[in-house]
């Protein structure tokens, strides 16, 4: 059996622009597209290895036939590579939006090497959740990450979307992925790091790799 899911990214959540544009259109070829809450704990306490936690209860809920078809954005696309490499033979075909490699090096970029001290040292750091409001996250996050690839190999075909104008996730990094692995083919979009503005084009080229009709 195939399931579909979409994996949101950090500061994201299922009912995010991408999630919700791609389920309605997923549903209107009699597919249903899961959304599951990667916020695991919480926002506040989150973590990698809770993350891959809600991906392991979904999989068990599904069944052990059961094959998935990730489409994963930013941290969700690192997330997707991740737990195909963590559960060889589970997913059938993934689909990673400005997927988020080598997070772990790139903390200081995101928050500025004053607010990553700062982290490290108070253990707390306000970051936007999903609605933009501002939540103190455990610097957990950022140690539990650590002891993760940073560049996870994908376990089966994959197909990357990457803005070419991303200043979050720099294209660079697909490239150098996709270049240095045969089941990984790169597609470049003139977008930023939201891809609001290729929202059709990424449904299609999905609705493609997946072997969809429409």
């Amino acid at each position: 059996m195939i399931r579909y899911a979409y994996l949101h990214g950090l500061a994201s959540g299922p009912r995010a622009f991408k999630g919700q544009w791609l389920s309605c259109s997923f549903a209107a070829r009699g597919i249903s597209l899961d959304l599951p809450e990667l916020n695991a704990p919480s926002f506040a306490g989150l973590t990698c290895s809770a993350m891959l936690g809600v991906l392991d209860a979904m999989d068990r809920q599904a069944g052990g036939d059961t094959r998935w078809r990730f489409i994963g954005s930013s941290l969700g696309g690192y997330l997707a590579a991740l737990w195909s490499r963590l559960n060889p033979g589970r997913c059938d075909r993934l689909v990673l939006l400005c997927p988020g490699f080598g997070l772990q090096d790139r903390w200081a970029s995101l928050v500025g090497a004053e607010g990553l001290a700062q982290w490290r040292i108070e253990g707390r750091l306000a970051l936007p959740d999903a609605e933009g409001t501002m939540v103190p996250v455990h610097y957990g996050l950022v140690q539990d990450l650590a002891e993760y690839p940073k560049v996870p190999a994908v376990d089966c075909p994959a197909l990357i979307i990457h803005g070419t104008r991303d200043d979050v996730v720099p294209i660079e990094g697909s490239r150098r992925y996709a270049s240095s692995n045969p089941q990984v083919r790169l597609i470049e979009v003139d977008d930023d790091h939201s891809l609001k503005a290729s929202i059709s084009r990424i449904d299609r080229e999905a609705a493609a790799e997946f072997g969809l009709a429409g």
